[in-house]
């Protein structure tokens, strides 16, 4: 996953994502720094390789005078943009916006990844105060009259092709923000962006507290029979430092199922998991997120039509691939019919096997990981705790994902400990070109912790561009479980999946070559960014990657061929019910934000369940991936309509990733192409077009269907 929430703190401040290197004696209507502030670290740009973060440096109590310099500061810039009384010119009006914001973009992007990743009370205090004051700063400068008018009033003329994509990128950010609304809608609308900034932020910091709370504690070894003795060390590590010596930890993941469930053996103990996860946010107490989002999709609602749109989700998806809801619904409705009858036959494998060892009860979901892992095993004599011992968590960063992208792109990764991190968990590296040449330093957080929201995801520090002189700082964060010390940290091969993942979005950053910042590396169309990050995951079973990775953490022995043969057979094993979890929850979050009349809008857990009647997703064993009450990507993300851009990314990588093997797979030729096409253009072309420019022709969906084994 992108971390688009932050992504969008940021863009929304500066029209960009990035810490820029602009000095002060560029800025329009300069505000000098007081010297009271003149040893907060946000006042200057960072000293370190590639301005990254001075994590040495940067405590809680300098963010909030960082801020309150930061917003004057931009404000003073913004006013002199618009009421400059020279006519307005692609230099003294984009390009000044592009540069606008520097203390303030420095404060928030390191701010915005501490408070996903690292957060305390009082980050969380800030957070809370200050959503409404941003979301009021934005507006200051979106709907700022006089500005809009000289973006509109530049001439594309004599422009080169970037900066004429940034220039309709301006004015399509504008008029999508509500610059053309009148005065008194405009004044509704700037009410309803700071409330809906602030809804969101409680949403997110209720939510860390659910899946917190939401553990689970047991008390007898015996009740967690079937997890391995490393898994159960870990799990009493867990409760100790939560302050229950002696007793067991399972701590939530952000999804529906959790890992442990495909292990747990005692029944009771499955069930107990299963609802701790579905149930954490809907308890009647303070972290309860039901009311806050009935009040967020209502608002929603309100925002879009004082915008002029039907719903939220036409209003969002103006500058999408997908353009509009329609288009969207008819991909999933595509994947979704196929997929549920492929669950309805898994599920009566299931059932079949429960009967036949005489379990006397019907599957539930909680039941569902369990038994499909048995039938896997009968299926294709695969067993996952078989093969989780191949990898070991380093060894598959380094030499499986990183092993890939040398193959691939010609990059090496040199290990750094002298660059300061924001936890002790966290680990860095340099990245090289294939000339040898510096362009990036990479920083991994791997392990789940209390303060950390749930979830994998990649975010910049510092972004690329040209214009700023700035090169990538970008930062991966997961949540395994942390093993006990002198243990190795083993896990699943969806884990891996997920490594090479969050890479595959670390590489579309790292390969950025854009001018501006805002067109630069990631920041795309949402159902785009998912692309270079879903074609990335298919490196993970290339026959000579996946030897050079899996590897025995004791023996040192490679995996042999046979378990290789055994996980390629099983690779579209369970997949009409991981589709089936996908699927709908995209599909319930489009439900969501297509309601064009609020008397739509009924409690949320009767709207989800109406919306997956409705669409046919009536299998009570096969539960959304997401349940509404901790959908975080949607209401405190920035996926909101737009879950379903997994699906429509995933169209592109596998109709890529067959050109791809099509055409000799791994070799530093195919790589190179999809460098220059795909991974180096950021936003600054058609997109569509750098597609069809990459492969030849227009996605396709069969490839995608092929891969989740619907057709042949």
């Amino acid at each position: 996953m992108k971390n688009i929430s932050s992504v969008l703190l940021i863009s929304t401040l500066a029209f960009n994502q990035s810490c820029t290197t602009m000095k002060n004696t560029d800025t329009p209507n300069e505000l000098s720094i007081p010297a009271a502030l003149s040893s907060n670290p946000f006042m200057k740009k960072s000293k370190l390789q590639y301005e990254a973060p001075e994590f040495d440096k940067i405590k809680n109590e300098h963010f909030k005078p960082a801020f309150d310099f930061g917003l004057k500061q931009q404000e003073a810039e913004i006013i002199s943009i618009a009421n400059n009384t020279q006519p307005a010119t692609f230099e003294n009006t984009i390009i000044a916006l592009e540069k606008s914001g520097e203390v303030l973009k420095r404060a928030v992007i390191v701010f915005s990844n501490l408070t996903s990743a690292n957060t305390n009370p009082t980050l969380q205090a800030l957070d809370e105060e200050y959503a409404p004051i941003f979301a009021a700063h934005t507006d200051k400068i979106y709907l700022n009259e006089n500005l809009y008018k000289r973006i509109k009033s530049i001439s594309d003329n004599g422009l080169d092709a970037e900066s004429k994509k940034l220039l309709q990128y301006y004015k399509q950010n504008f008029e999508i923000a509500g610059a053309n609304l009148s005065a008194a809608d405009k004044e509704k609308l700037k009410q309803i962006n700071q409330e809906l900034a602030s809804l969101s932020t409680q949403y997110s910091n209720k939510l860390l507290e659910a899946r917190k709370q939401g553990g689970v504690f047991f008390s007898d070894v015996k009740e967690l029979e079937g997890l391995s003795t490393d898994e159960i060390a870990a799990a009493a590590v867990d409760a100790k430092n939560a302050g229950k010596e002696g007793s067991y930890l399972l701590p939530l993941q952000n999804t529906t199922q959790q890992p442990q469930l495909q292990n747990l053996k005692n029944r009771d103990s499955r069930e107990k998991l299963f609802k701790a996860s579905w149930l954490r946010a809907e308890k009647n107490d303070g972290n309860d997120t039901r009311e806050t989002i009935e009040k967020l999709a209502k608002l929603r609602l309100k925002k879009a039509q004082t915008l002029g749109k039907k719903s939220f989700a036409e209003w969002k998806l103006q500058d999408q691939m997908a353009k509009t809801p329609d288009a969207a619904i008819k991909l999933m409705n595509q994947v979704a019919t196929p997929a549920v009858e492929t669950a309805k036959r898994e599920a009566k494998d299931i059932q079949d096997l429960i009967d036949q060892q005489n379990g006397g009860f019907k599957v539930q979901p909680w039941d569902w990981n369990f038994y499909a892992e048995q039938v896997r095993k009968a299926k294709f004599d695969l067993d996952e705790s078989e093969i989780k011992p191949y990898f070991e968590i380093t060894t598959v960063l380094e030499k499986g994902v990183f092993f890939a992208a040398e193959k691939f792109y010609g990059l090496t990764f040199k290990k750094r400990t002298d660059l300061p991190t924001y936890h002790p968990d966290v680990v860095t590296y340099e990245v090289f070109d294939h000339d040898g040449k510096s362009i990036a330093i990479y920083y991994l957080d791997f392990y789940t912790r209390d303060s950390k929201n749930g979830g994998a995801w990649m975010s910049n520090f510092v972004e690329q561009s040209y214009l700023l002189g700035t090169k990538p700082v970008i930062v991966n964060c997961y949540n395994y479980q942390k093993p006990a010390p002198g243990k190795p940290s083993l896990i699943s091969y969806d884990d891996v999946s997920t490594i090479f993942h969050e890479f595959g979005h670390s590489i579309h950053g790292m390969f950025a070559s854009q001018k501006y910042p805002s067109l630069s590396g990631t920041n795309v169309p949402r159902d785009f960014v998912e692309f270079p990050s879903q074609i990335n995951e298919h490196w993970a079973l290339d026959p000579m990657v996946l030897k050079n990775y899996a590897i025995h953490y004791e023996t040192k022995q490679p995996i042999p061929q046979v378990l290789v043969d055994k996980i390629k057979k099983a690779a579209t094993f369970n997949q009409g019910y991981m589709t089936t979890e996908l699927v709908s929850a995209a599909t319930v979050d489009m439900d969501w934000h297509t309601v064009s009349n609020e008397a739509q809008l009924i409690p949320v857990l009767d709207f989800e369940q109406q919306s997956l009647s409705n669409h046919g997703f009536t299998l009570p064993t096969v539960p959304p991936r997401y349940h509404t009450p901790y959908f975080a990507h949607i209401w405190g993300g920035g996926y909101s309509a737009g879950y379903y851009a997994y699906l429509w990314s995933e169209t592109l990588d596998n109709d890529a990733w067959e050109w791809i093997t099509n055409n000799g797979g791994l070799t530093r030729e195919n790589g190179d192409r999809f460098r220059k096409y795909i991974l180096s253009v950021g936003n600054s072309v058609d997109l569509n077009q750098a597609f069809r420019d990459f492969t030849g022709h227009d996605p396709d969906i069969k490839p995608l269907l092929r891969s989740r084994g619907f057709i042949k």
